[in-house]
């Protein structure tokens, strides 16, 4: 599969190239207007959209082909040929060893949530009927705001197969989905794009206004879908009123989530100059972690399979880094509303990397766009594929758009309940690497109809 995928942007990549090079002069080659770089991208994310089972295979070709491209025709932001490409890793190596951390130590963490026993014992809370159906999401919304919003859909679908013996409407399973989404928008560990902009030095509290639109979204897509399910096959009593929770378990959840927490205040605020030069916050939830592991060991047997995703978002983050971000449209929040639906097509990563480096974002109304705009379309975000491969029937785009139709209306409606209550605030700062300030920012929210706005 890769080799055809190679075999596609090469036969795409040389006749393009070598027409446009001709046309464009010093800027680099472009199509129709839009740099070669954005195409290579958008094929690369085109490649993962249609190739679920090769992921990885796609994601580096693309990360290759795009670096050969760089090398041969544009060079990098920092230099030409191969030291220009150094000096780019050296500038994005913290980023990277920060997110490859967290991601694999995320992985343990949820790990040791989940042999705590407290996902088991959550369906004794469970009401009778549709309000039943409605508080589990509800549950996978609080449990996304500190655990991965993969593990949240995995603990939810998990529960849902248990107490709805198997039964699961694919409404429901798109309401899983867009719940364990729309809890991590407005937690920097909730959500690896919102992890990303904590790495990048994003304070926690400039995203969690994201909570506004997640909330009311919570509200218009749990209910139909509570009610799709219960008429589906009612939720049946569980046998959970033996179960012990470990409390050492939960406390160790506590104890790394507070020490990267803290490690990443601290060197913020005191040290904020030291924040670009070495991995503090990856390396503080490995110390926790290894500190930890005597207490009670976390399953390492996940770490392989784990490094293999991480290495996937990792390249995906990398072909971000490597586009010409000042020739994007100026950031609005049209332009974050786009980057929603857009969401729901290509793997949010990239387009979060993209949106940091460019800057001018209100970093709360992207993270609601780019965290729960992905559910909907069962393989616009990861908690969807992980979902999907409990419930193989959820891997249907049609299925997914006809029973789950709720969650794009939320997502939509949602937006714009944000909007109205909080407002547009981008921000004027610069994070890791974002050479140029937008030449406007806008202070105020427009009016929706506004025909000014920029969109993706």
């Amino acid at each position: 599969m890769q080799r055809f995928i190679l075999l596609l942007l090469s036969v795409f990549f040389v006749p393009v190239t070598a027409w446009a090079a001709s046309a464009t002069g010093g800027d680099g080659p472009a199509v129709l207007g839009v740099p070669l770089d954005f195409v290579l991208f958008a094929l690369v994310l085109l490649g993962v959209a249609l190739f679920h089972n090769n992921t990885l295979q796609v994601a580096l070709t693309g990360v290759t082909a795009i670096v050969i491209y760089k090398l041969i025709f544009t060079g990098f932001k920092h230099g030409d040929g191969l030291t220009g490409l150094g000096l780019h890793f050296q500038h994005e190596w913290v980023i990277l060893t920060n997110l490859l951390c967290l991601l694999m130590g995320f992985a343990l963490l949820s790990n040791h949530f989940e042999h705590s026993k407290v996902p088991e014992v959550l369906p004794r809370f469970l009401p009778a009927g549709w309000m039943g159906g409605f508080v589990l999401l509800v549950l996978i919304f609080v449990l996304s705001s500190f655990l991965d919003n993969i593990a949240a859909a995995l603990i939810g679908g998990t529960i849902a197969k248990t107490v709805f013996r198997g039964k699961v409407h694919i409404g429901y399973l798109a309401a899983i989905v867009a719940a364990s989404n729309a809890g991590g928008s407005g937690s920097v560990v909730g959500d690896t794009t919102t992890t990303m902009m904590w790495i990048a030095g994003i304070s926690p509290l400039a995203v969690i206004h994201a909570y506004t639109g997640a909330f009311a979204a919570l509200l218009i897509f749990g209910i139909p879908a509570a009610l799709q399910q219960d008429k589906h096959f009612p939720i049946s009593s569980d046998n959970s009123a033996h179960i012990k929770v470990d409390g050492v378990r939960v406390g160790l959840v506590a104890f790394i989530l507070i020490m990267a927490i803290a490690v990443n205040v601290v060197v913020n605020v005191k040290f904020n100059e030291m924040s670009d030069a070495f991995p503090f916050i990856g390396v503080a939830v490995w110390i926790a972690i290894l500190v930890s592991a005597p207490i009670r060991s976390p399953d390492w047997k996940l770490l392989p399979e784990t490094f293999k995703g991480s290495v996937f978002l990792l390249s995906l983050v990398v072909c971000a880094s490597l586009m010409p971000v000042e020739k994007l449209p100026l950031a609005s929040w049209g332009s974050a509303l786009g980057l929603g639906y857009v969401s729901a097509v290509f793997d949010n990563i990239p387009l979060t990397a993209l949106a940091i480096k460019q800057g001018g974002y209100d970093w709360g109304v992207l993270a609601y766009s780019v965290g729960f705009g992905g559910s909907m379309i069962w393989f616009g975000s990861s908690a969807g594929v992980a979902l999907s491969n409990i419930f193989p029937e959820a891997k249907s785009v049609g299925q997914w758009l006809r029973h789950g139709w709720h969650v794009a209306v939320a997502y939509t409606i949602g937006f714009f309940v944000m909007l109205a209550l909080v407002g547009w605030h981008p921000s004027a700062d610069r994070y890791h690497g974002a050479d140029q300030q937008p030449a406007q920012i806008e202070t105020n929210a427009p009016s929706p109809a506004s025909p000014s706005t920029a969109t993706h």
